[in-house]
C-alpha cells in the first residue's frame, strides 16, 4: 500500500490531520507526520521527513502532502520519482483523497492523482 507523509511547520496540525485522515480512511492507513522541527518549534526538519518515510514505506511508494512555503522546499529534497512524489493538493482535503485511494490498493500515480484532483473540489 502507498504510504503518506504529511509535512507541516506545526507538529499539533499535523497530528490533528493525520487524524482525521485515519479517522476517514481507516485506522490501517499508513499515515505519518513530519510536522515542526526536531526541537518542538515551528519549521520543518528533514530529519523529521526522511523518519516520516521510513515509517510508512511498505515498497509500494511514498506520496508527501506538505501544507506550506518551506514544507514544500524541504520535501523536494527527499523527492524520488516514482518512489517519493510530493502532490501539489490542498493538505486535508488532498490527504484525505490521498489516502483512501491508497486504501484501495492503488498504485503511487493514482493516489497522486487523488491528491491532486482535490484542489479542484468546490465547496459551494
Amino acid at each position: 500500500m502507498v504510504g503518506l507523509v504529511l509535512v507541516s511547520h506545526s507538529a499539533g496540525l499535523a497530528a490533528e490531520a493525520a487524524a482525521l485522515v485515519r479517522g476517514i480512511a481507516g485506522h490501517d492507513a499508513p499515515v505519518a507526520v513530519a510536522g515542526g522541527t526536531d526541537d518542538g518549534g515551528l519549521g520543518t526538519s528533514l530529519d523529521l521527513i526522511e523518519a516520516a518515510i521510513q515509517a510508512v514505506d511498505q515498497g509500494d511508494g511514498v506520496l508527501l502532502v506538505p501544507d506550506i512555503g518551506s514544507s514544500v522546499l524541504t520535501a523536494r529534497l527527499v523527492e524520488e520519482p516514482g518512489r517519493v512524489v510530493l502532490a501539489d493538493a490542498p493538505f486535508v482535503e488532498g490527504a484525505i483523497a490521498a489516502a483512501v485511494t491508497a486504501g484501495t490498493g492503488a498504485p503511487l500515480a493514482d493516489v497522486l492523482a487523488a491528491a491532486e484532483e482535490a484542489r479542484i473540489f468546490r465547496k459551494l
